[in-house]
């Protein structure tokens, strides 16, 4: 962890379930589901699976009576599972309708996410805004007022265009869209407090999928309110382009300090796991210094020097297996998310980089001697050679976890 510590911006806490949002909080890592919400069966299965690999709020997806009516079945599935991870329902067009269907829904939530730019029309827009909110009141849940440039409220939006136009030195249109995000943010929060719900039971979110307008957006939002924030660049995309995006443009606002809950919107290859957002997610802020969730495997890219992939393996099935370890570990053996493990490849930086891990091996690289020194701590403690160096290697680390963290 870092000596110098970033300075978080100031904002009130709000409680979701058993995780606290903003004030003096970790940030907290987040994802969503894509299963059918109507399947109870393979909804609670996924938010179990994202809850265990590290989610600490799961968001579900509410838009059909089915699937409302369904929220409360997942929430026992997932209680009957030893699984108390706060369940978010996602609410776009006719969230109101399905609150007041299903009030057992608005019960079994943790917290709502509305959209004011999909909340509805004209004079229905506040009545369904309103409505929803009496729903958080009367339950106690606190609502994220997320904005999206991808659905924005059009009438918003019109009335600041018009009056641009009427100004003598018109705005150029990306700087209306700009302060039309916020306002709608903004607005959209006061109004929630006049119908009722307290200001310590609102979180917000302006989300972009342009790195530089999202960064823009949320540094202005932090100087307007002090309501906790939800990072996000949304949709973010597919592999390594998602992944860079979103590290690119959380990155650099969680080290101006803001920020309080991240989500990482991935597309996931088809058929994948969703919970490589949450790993992501983790790693940006390991990467930071503000959070440690999983032991860090330092490894070298490999040159001419090691043209066996034999390094290569050994430190992603180190990493897969610290990985699995965690849910465990994690009670267990205090501090071991802060763990360094060095596998290197050569005898370049192997013994250095091992020294300088908690505990690290150096592989013989191409026609170097066919030993593999390991380090603890900085110490030589023994030189594993042969053929079963990588499960003699894992078992020294679990020895190291055991009596470092026991």
């Amino acid at each position: 962890m870092s000596n110098t510590p970033i300075l978080r911006h100031r904002t009130v806490s709000v409680q979701v379930g058993n995780i606290t949002v903003g004030g003096d909080a970790p940030v907290v890592v987040q994802s969503m589901t894509n299963t059918d919400t109507a399947d109870a069966i393979r909804t609670a299965a996924q938010c179990f699976e994202l809850a265990r690999a590290g989610s600490e709020l799961v968001r579900i997806t509410v838009n059909s009576l089915e699937a409302a009516q369904a929220v409360p079945d997942i929430r026992a599935r997932l209680d009957k599972m030893g699984c108390d991870v706060p369940l978010i329902g996602d609410f776009h067009f006719n969230g109101h309708k399905l609150l007041t269907a299903v009030p057992e829904c608005a019960q079994a939530l943790a917290k709502y996410r509305i959209n004011p730019g999909n909340v509805g029309r004209g004079k229905k827009r506040d009545e369904q805004f309103a409505r929803m909110i009496e729903f958080a009141v009367r339950y106690d849940k606190p609502v994220r007022i997320g904005v999206n440039w991808g659905s924005l409220d059009q009438e918003l939006l019109a009335k600041m265009l018009d009056d641009n136009s009427k100004l003598a030195k018109p705005l150029e249109l990306e700087e209306v869209m700009h302060e039309a995000l916020l306002e709608s943010a903004l607005s959209s929060a006061a109004k929630a407090e006049e119908y009722g719900l307290p200001h310590d039971h609102i979180i917000l979110s302006c989300k972009l999928s342009d790195v530089q307008g999202l960064v823009r957006a949320y540094r202005d939002m932090s100087k307007r309110c002090d309501y906790p924030l939800h990072l996000g660049l949304t949709e973010a995309g597919m592999g390594s382009k998602g992944i860079v995006y979103s590290t690119a443009a959380l990155s650099i606002l969680l080290q101006e300090g803001i920020g309080d809950t991240i989500r990482i919107s991935l597309t996931p290859e088809p058929h994948a796991k969703r919970e490589k957002e949450v790993i992501v997610g983790q790693e940006i802020l390991q990467a930071l210094g503000l959070r440690s969730f999983t032991p860090q495997v330092v490894a070298c890219p490999g040159c001419g020097r090691t043209s066996s992939d034999y390094f290569q393996r050994l430190a992603e099935q180190i990493q897969g297996w610290l990985r699995e370890q965690m849910p465990v570990w994690k009670d267990q053996y205090p501090g071991v998310e802060s763990m360094s493990v060095a596998v290197m490849g050569c005898v370049v930086n192997g013994p250095g980089e091992s020294k300088h891990a908690n505990i690290g091996i150096s592989l013989p690289g191409s026609g170097e001697t066919p030993v593999a020194p390991v380090y603890e701590d900085g110490q030589k403690t023994v030189t594993l050679k042969g053929d079963s160096i990588a499960q003699e290697f894992q078992a020294l680390v679990e020895t190291y976890v055991q009596k470092t963290y026991g």
